[in-house]
């Protein structure tokens, strides 16, 4: 194999037809090039140009060689611009996971913001609950990941807290009963309880704080997302144990209203997660830099 910068000297003298034009494109000497040309024939053992006085034009040879040196180095020229305009943001992929709640609730807003400076980035959403993000982002199939706690530690997870939440029973006109009254959680082992599925952080959390409480739960529904929770508590269902963003709109409507219980459900948080070995787009570093306006 020749030296890839012979390569260069040879395609440059062939695409402009003088030697001393290609020295002045190559920034080298014109007896650098002319040496370069001598050493491509000798080791090739054919001559690559014919010279004259109004300059140099390839062989059979060289006009073989020529078109295979071109596309390669047009490949590199295209790999540049490209490499270029992903620097600059004009292209590029962010792959993100989410739930239902972070997505609506947190990273929506960012992600507007975010195309409208960039409309080129492509941005992907994969949506989950949060043990299926934490295990995407490990295997490299996301940039990061904006997941609820609780979740379960990892040394290669870099975690910034983004946002608290807070979990809340909310019911209807059925329940009216326990409206403005004092509770203690073991009042819910007696209603039917409509919730999220197991394998999500929301209801893992519930159930642990709950059964700190000494209270087991067996909900009568148990439902993938949040809005259908308050879907199935506006109709009187039962007691929706939501999120209570979900719940805010038909709270203030007073089409839903929060149990209130004697001790207070402790706050849970948004984070922003990474692997810590993991390299970034310069995409995904934008948007996270945007992100990063809401880390606590």
């Amino acid at each position: 194999m020749i030296h890839l910068e012979y390569y260069r000297v040879f395609y440059m003298v062939a695409k402009v037809g003088r030697i001393t034009d290609a020295a002045k494109l190559l920034s080298i000497s014109q007896p650098a090039v002319s040496q370069t040309i001598g050493q491509m024939e000798k080791q090739l053992g054919c001559k690559l140009f014919t010279r004259s006085k109004s300059g140099v034009k390839l062989t059979g040879e060289g006009e073989l060689l020529y078109r295979y040196v071109q596309k390669g180095y047009e490949a590199f020229e295209q790999g540049e611009k490209e490499l270029s305009k992903m620097q600059n943001l004009e292209v590029g992929e962010v792959r993100i996971g989410a739930s239902d709640m972070t997505l609506q609730f947190y990273l929506l807003p960012y992600l507007e913001r975010f195309h409208e400076k960039y409309p080129d980035i492509k941005v992907t959403v994969t949506n989950g609950p949060t043990p299926e993000t934490i295990e995407r982002l490990l295997t490299g199939s996301l940039d990061f990941g904006v997941v609820s706690t609780p979740f379960m530690e990892n040394d290669r997870i870099l975690a910034h807290k983004v946002r608290k939440i807070q979990d809340t029973f909310v019911c209807g006109r059925r329940f009216l009963p326990y409206k403005n009254k004092t509770l203690d959680f073991s009042v819910l082992q007696e209603l039917p309880i409509i919730s999220l599925e197991h394998g999500t952080s929301s209801r893992s959390y519930m159930d642990r704080f709950l059964a700190e409480q000494k209270v087991v739960l067996e909900p009568e529904f148990e439902l993938a997302t949040s809005d259908m929770i308050v879907a199935f508590a506006l109709r009187n269902l039962g007691v929706g144990m939501v999120m209570r963003d979900f719940a805010e709109e038909a709270i203030e409507s007073g089409k839903l209203f929060e149990l209130r219980f004697n001790k207070l459900i402790p706050s849970r948080e948004f984070c922003l997660i990474q692997d810590k070995g993991a390299s970034l787009t310069p995409a995904a570093s934008k948007l996270l830099e945007l992100l990063g306006e809401s880390v606590e």
